[in-house]
Parts: C-alpha cells; structure tokens; sequence
C-alpha cells in the first residue's frame, strides 16, 4: 500500500485540494489585506484546481496501477486502528468529477470576484473553502474522509445563504440542513454498515473492493445495506420525493454556491452510488431496482410537469435541476457498463450547464430587477450575447446533439432498452424530454423575444440594460465550450472512464453486465439475464 506520495502527480493532486483550503483561510483574515492582493489569492486558489486536473487528466492511465487508482497517497491520521488513513487518488469515474470540480469551481470563482457582495474577502474564503472539499470529496479513496470532505464542503453552503442570501433564506437554509443532515447520517450509517460486515482491513474503496471479491456479502445482507445507501444518498441528490430542499434552496443562494452545489456537489450521492454502492452491493441493489426506477421516474414526469409551472426564472431553473437528475438515477438503475458511462457524461454535462443557467440568471436580474419572467421580454434587443449564452445554456440542459447533455441521455435511453427490466421505461421517460423542451423554450421566448413588459422599456429608455462584461462572457465561455467539448469528444470522458467501469461492472467491454454471487466465486453475467431469473434464483 502506498505511503506518503507516490509520484509527483500525486503531490499536485494533494496540492489541488489544500491550496484552495490553505488559501480560503487566509482570506478569511482578507480584510487586513489590500483588496488587489484578496482578489490575486482567490484567481490562484480557483485556477489551481482545474490547472492541477488538467494535467492530471493528461498523465492519467488506470494501467498504471493494479486497483485502477493512480496518484495515490496515503497518511496516517490517528484513527489507523479503525482503518482510516487519508488516502487519496484518482480512477477513470473520479477523474470525470475532478474535472467537473475544476471547470466550475473556476467559472463560478470568477463570477464572484467580479460582483458587489459586502465583505467580498469572506465571500471568497468560504467559496474556497467548499471548492477544496469539493475536490477532496472525490479524490477520496477512504471513505471516511470521502464523507467528511462532503460535509466541510457543505458548511460554506449553509454560511452563504445565512449573510448573503434572499428574500426567504431562513426558511429555506432550515429545510437544507433537515434535509442534508438526515441524507448525510443515513448515507453514513450505511457505509458504517458496508465496512462492519465486510471484515475489511481499511475503510477504503480498494480494500473493500479486494476483500468483497474474495468475500461477497449475502443477499440478506445486502438488501439492508443498499437501500440506506440509496435513501441517504438519493436525498443528497434530491431524488423523488426528497427533493423540495433544492429548487428552494437554490432560489436563495448566492449565485456561486448556487453554482457550485448544484453544479458539483450535489453530484456527491450519484457518485457514491455509482463509484461505490452499486458494484460493491449488486444485490442489493437488483433488489432495489424497481424502486430506484420509479422514484426515478417521478423525478422526470412529476417534477417536471412542476417546472412547466414556474413563473420565477430561478426557481424553474432549480426545479428542472431536479428533473434531470432524474435520467441519472434511471442509468444508475441500469447496472450496466453503458448506463453508468452515461451518467458519468449527464453528471458532468449537466454540472456545467445548471451552472451557466443559474449564473446567467443572475445577469438577467441585475439587467431587469426581477425573476418573474412574466415581467420580461424583449432583453435580446440590447443584450445579444446575453442572450445567445442563455439560448446555449437552454439548449444544453433541453438536450440538443451537439452538447454534451445529449450524449449522456441518449446513453441512458440506449441501456434503459437493453433489459427487459428497464425498456419499459423507454417510453414515459421520452416525454420527459417534451417538458424540458417546452419549459426551456417558453423561457427563452419570455425572457428574450416578444414584447418587453413596461418595466423594461423603462429600463431601456434610461440606458439601464447593457449587455454581458467581459468579466462575465469569460466564465460563460468555459462552461460553453466544455459543454460543446463534451458533445463533440465524448471520447475525453469516455476513455478512461470506460477502463475503470469495466473493471467494477463488468470483464467483458462488449455487453453490458453486473456483478452476480456464484457459490463460491464472484462472475459477471449479462444484466438481461440476470433481472429475468432475479427472484427465480436464491444465492
């Protein structure tokens, strides 16, 4: 096992987690610094990140280690006796995140720095802060301090809506913390659970893996495993009908935590199902299939009829954040090699694109005072850039080839088809596709096109509605072309995802498989046989 660092891609990517941390604390003093040397702090602390993963991504090769986790390092941290070390490193499913993590931890830390928020030092110190626990989140191979990065990442969430969010931020920071701290506890009582029955020597992603090969758990166990898994993980990611926290907590947020939960964060849960409960509890989690795929669907069908409903820009972009987090948990449900590439591609997709939405509806406020879009219209007569971005967000989040949403979608409808298990659910989850484009496109019109309301004309008539700054064109523009690079060249993700995929889900790269219990082995054998004689079969 490794000790200390194993090369010096390794450093960097412990260096990608302290430096925003490092930097977030002294900021927190920023207000005995002059405000130049505040803002040269927080670039490098948001940059880092992204550059680090960057070349990571450039370097990376799973072959280069037998448990596919490269750059490791590992620490002792005084709780060895329990199997905790800080143990961090990357495989093809983590590296997707790490990017993600950069990409709109930059775009989102920009956004930030250029705005008017009192106490600007604080405001960059705890958006630091929540960046690095979001990177040590998922270069986390021990899953103590996989949780624990989760939950010092959620602090600067709670801080941010208490001094700098809107109107209702009590009220909706409550129902947050009832609703994280409930998903947190139980997620954890599960992984407590996991590694107790496993007889593992450490409570890392690899032992676990190792020793769960040689040692499979029974059925019984479980099947009362992986529904805490799925229940404290799927509230964390909002699924149906744990979902009320996020459209309400969203609403209220200052733009870059919204960004930055939304966009990363809340990808924690459907990264703990996919990295960890899925393959490591297949079971349980065949045992628990219809019920992922029916909540699932409710995500789609009902909360996206509640989208179609939304007057308020902010809240209809949280809502339908909601929605398709929904096709993420029908191709977790999938238990399949093409299913889960597919999340991986939406999860990272959908990261950018909610992200460049809630901050463009930042920029339509600061123009028009106002969410309700039925107080709109007619914006694109003086902000074309503005709304050529939002067009391109719509689009994004709506699914259109060419953006990496679409890739990741069609993905999961292609292994939803795969399995008489799942095919049925083809058909209702399609019309999901007809409400985000009626939703999307109704806005895009309300907002952009037709008659400007009286407000606005006022506002255009005083010079009042300029178009997009620089200082905003350039995040918009990261999370544009990522989303387009993602479209065009799934391939970046795809690559080396599919290796790390392959090698937890299935042996064989042609057919999409999970893992089954034989009597005294562990094989892989095709999901459409497998869910046909699930109950059939007792192992």
């Amino acid at each position: 096992m490794v000790t200390g660092f194993s090369d010096f891609n390794a450093i960097l990517l412990f260096i990608a987690v302290i430096l925003p941390l490092a930097l977030g604390g002294l900021l927190l003093l920023g207000g005995r610094f002059p405000q130049r040397l505040n803002r040269i702090l927080a670039l490098v602390g948001f940059a880092a990140p992204l550059v680090i993963s960057l070349w990571l991504y450039a370097c990376f090769s799973s072959a280069a280690a037998e448990s596919g986790f490269v750059f490791q390092s590992r620490f002792a941290t005084g709780l060895e006796a329990l199997g905790i070390y800080l143990h961090l490193g990357l495989n093809g499913i983590s590296l997707a995140l790490v990017l993600l993590t950069g990409v709109v931890g930059l775009a989102a830390g920009l956004f930030a720095m250029q705005s008017q928020a009192e106490r600007g030092h604080l405001y960059l110190a705890l958006l630091l802060i929540m960046l690095g626990g979001l990177v040590g989140t998922f270069a986390s191979i021990d899953l103590f301090f996989f949780y624990f990065f989760h939950e010092f990442a959620l602090i600067p969430t709670f801080i941010m809506i208490g001094i700098w969010g809107g109107a209702g931020r009590r009220t909706a920071a409550i129902e947050m913390t009832i609703y994280l701290t409930a998903g947190a506890l139980i997620s954890l009582l599960g992984l407590i659970a996991l590694y107790w029955n496993s007889g593992a020597e450490a409570f890392s992603i690899i032992a676990l893996r190792e020793y769960l090969a040689a040692e499979p758990l029974s059925a019984t166990v479980q099947n009362n495993i992986f529904p805490l898994l799925l229940v404290g993980f799927g509230i964390l990611v909002s699924l149906f009908p744990f979902h009320s926290w996020a459209p309400r907590g969203y609403g209220v947020a200052p733009t870059a935590a919204a960004m930055l939960h939304a966009g990363v964060l809340k990808k924690f849960g459907l990264y703990g199902l996919l990295q960890i409960a899925a393959p490591l509890l297949p079971l349980g989690a065949l045992e628990w299939q219809s019920w992922l795929l029916w909540l699932a669907l409710g995500n789609v069908l009902i909360i996206g009829l509640i989208t179609l409903a939304q007057n308020d820009l902010k809240q209809m972009i949280g809502y339908a954040s909601v929605m398709h987090m929904g096709y993420c948990f029908l191709g977790i449900a999938t238990f399949s090699v093409i299913g889960a590439g597919g999340v991986i591609i939406l999860m990272v997709a959908h990261g950018m694109s909610v992200a460049l939405l809630f901050m463009l509806s930042t920029c339509i406020y600061h123009r028009s005072q106002t969410f309700d879009m039925g107080a709109m219209g007619g914006l694109a007569r003086k902000t074309p850039v503005l709304a050529a971005f939002f067009v391109a967000a719509t689009m994004a989040s709506i699914g259109l080839p060419g953006f990496g949403n679409f890739i990741g979608e069609f993905t999961i409808f292609m292994s939803l088809g795969e399995s008489e298990a799942t095919r049925w659910f083809v058909l209702p989850t399609a019309i999901g596709i007809i409400i985000s484009a009626v939703y999307g496109l109704r806005a895009v019109a309300r907002t952009f096109f037709g008659n400007a309301h009286e407000a606005i004309l006022k506002r255009f008539e005083k010079g009042e509605i300029e178009d997009l700054r620089w200082s905003e064109r350039l995040p918009a523009g990261f999370l544009v072309l990522g989303l387009l690079i993602i479209g065009l060249w799934p391939a970046v993700l795809t690559d080396n995802a599919s290796e790390a995929l392959e090698s937890i889900y299935s042996k064989a790269a042609e057919t999409p498989a999970v893992f089954v219990l034989s009597e005294d082995t562990l094989e892989v054998q095709p999901l459409a046989i497998l869910t046909s004689d699930l109950h059939s079969n007792e192992r």
